[in-house]
């Protein structure tokens, strides 16, 4: 149990480290990935934006060949008009004309509904252009800074990592998942060790009988107030040594 404790306790001491690096980047890392969702979002929308003046383009054009299908008919059944023999002919090419008409008035609609969208989408395309352009931009000044300031760490966040890599493999997956649990929980500090018989966590005091418990480092104790795991200073000592 000794080995267990100070194999979490060191992993703690990792992870401590790390979430140090991490603060000291500040804000640069999520300001990076809402800029990179943002940038994102924007490019998906412009690319719909496009696709609508595309599809928008093609009704139009298909509309306005039939336009011209149509006014041709209209003239082909007016000429009829003047050759046929019987009243009967005469109000089949009218009801012709007017039913071309009819489909003449709905194209033209057409035609002025989608000249009116692609005009408006137009618009939306040019102003989210220049959005875009401009959180670009913005996301690429953001990468650089946050590539300098990783570059500052680097060796000393991938030595880190290495060691938690390491630490992972020697401890017990249920007492990972319970660390990773607490942690989560607590603000990144999972264990702590006793400090003049008070938690090193909520500095709640410690009572006797359990500092002297845990000084045999037989069984994993709990701080009765914010229930992080309570290490003994012989677990501290030897942990500086595990990795």
């Amino acid at each position: 149990m000794e080995t267990r404790l100070t194999y979490l306790y060191a992993l703690q001491n990792v992870d401590s480290q790390l979430q140090d690096i991490l603060e000291l980047k500040g804000d640069l890392p999520a300001a990076v990935a809402a800029l990179q969702r943002s940038v994102d979002e924007s490019a998906k929308k412009l690319q719909e934006m496009n696709d609508l003046i595309t599809r928008l383009t093609m009704e139009r054009d298909t509309t306005d060949v039939e336009l011209i299908s149509y006014t041709e008919k209209i003239e082909k059944y007016k000429e009829q008009q003047m050759q046929v023999k019987s009243n009967k002919q005469y109000d089949a090419l009218t009801k012709e004309i007017e039913t071309t008409e009819s489909l003449i008035r709905k194209a033209e609609t057409t035609m002025e509904t989608c000249e009116g969208q692609i005009s408006v989408t137009s618009q939306d395309i040019t102003a989210l252009s220049k959005s875009l352009a401009e959180l670009q931009a913005e996301l690429q000044e953001k990468q650089l800074e946050l590539t300098e300031v990783n570059k500052e760490h680097e060796k000393e966040e991938s030595r880190l990592t290495s060691e938690r890599t390491k630490l992972l493999k020697k401890i017990q997956t249920e007492d990972v998942t319970r660390y990773e649990r607490i942690r989560k929980a607590k603000g990144g500090t999972a264990i702590v060790p006793v400090k003049r018989s008070a938690c090193g966590g909520c500095f709640n005091r410690v009572p006797p009988q359990k500092i002297l418990e845990l000084r045999q480092n037989n069984k994993i104790y709990m701080c009765e107030h914010c229930g992080r795991i309570l290490v003994s200073d012989d677990v501290v000592s030897k942990s500086i040594a595990v990795v």
